[in-house]
């Protein structure tokens, strides 16, 4: 077994690559209570007496993206979209596993081959496509999202159903369940460390998502937080940065929550679904 060498150096050395990768979001945090004219002239300094615009510029950030209608429309995207990759991508990948026939093998590698695929080679077409199939809603983008996330989902699905013995799904047989009863009763809840991965994985990339809401939405109607981050911009580039970061807080709160609540699972999850098998 090894040991690590000197723990309290990488100690350090891990610590202050966090400070690195936090203080954004602090920069963030500080700037939304300050002036928007201080904002750019002072971005690095704390608020002060002169600079403190209290809660003026959530108020104004608020009221300006219309926030709430904004914030409804994301968690309706992004709960909606998780659930259904959540779904389908696990019953596909346990199908794969346990047929494991040419068949399921090529599917299997076409769902490889869609995590190396650009999203730009395929956004023109998509949002063409879309148009056509009437998918420009919160609920139509639920399919998109499905397609774009079921590559990662299926990889490591398949590495974690490969590592569940074969004989309990037998002993479940025996006692008279069917392929579904075996799934939701036996299966899913074994495959629990990576449903909550994949979870966090999508959910992170679907709630902060800009370029695929604003292609395939018709945003007349249906905005997201990132979209409607965007409006804040006014005429020749103005921004009102005051606003911006306010709505910006706003937004990440609940994804950085979410994660905090459920990133205990992350490496055990990935562990099991990219190792085992």
């Amino acid at each position: 077994m090894t040991t690590v060498r000197h723990p309290r150096l990488w100690t350090v050395v891990f610590s202050l690559l966090s400070l690195a990768y936090i203080y954004p979001i602090v920069l963030v945090l500080i700037n939304s209570f300050k002036n928007k004219v201080f904002i750019s002239s002072e971005p690095f300094a704390l608020p002060n007496s002169e600079t403190w615009a209290g809660m003026d510029n959530y108020v104004r950030g608020i009221e300006q993206t219309d926030f709430f209608a904004s914030f409804g429309w994301t968690v309706v995207i992004t709960v909606g979209s998780t659930l259904m990759i959540l779904l389908c991508t696990s019953m596909t990948a346990w199908w794969i596993v346990r047929v494991d026939n040419r068949t399921a093998r090529t599917l299997y590698l076409l769902f490889l081959f869609n995590m190396i695929v650009p999203f730009q080679m395929v956004m023109f077409t998509l949002s063409k496509v879309a148009n056509m199939l009437h998918l420009g809603n919160p609920f139509g983008i639920w399919i998109i999202y499905l397609g774009f996330g079921a590559g990662l989902a299926v990889f490591i699905f398949t590495g974690f159903v490969k590592a569940i013995p074969f004989e309990i799904e037998e002993a479940a047989t025996i006692d008279g369940a069917g392929p579904v009863q075996i799934f939701f009763r036996v299966i899913m809840p074994i495959m629990r460390p990576s449903i909550i991965t994949v979870a966090i994985l999508e959910v992170m990339w679907i709630w902060n998502d800009y370029l695929l809401p604003y292609l395939v939405l018709d945003i007349r109607k249906y905005k997201t937080l990132s979209i409607a981050i965007q409006y804040l911009k006014g005429g020749y580039g103005t921004v009102d940065m005051g606003a911006m970061m306010a709505v910006l807080v706003l937004a990440i709160v609940p994804v950085i929550a979410f994660y905090l609540f459920s990133q205990r699972h992350i490496i055990k999850g990935v562990v099991a679904g990219a190792v085992k098998g």
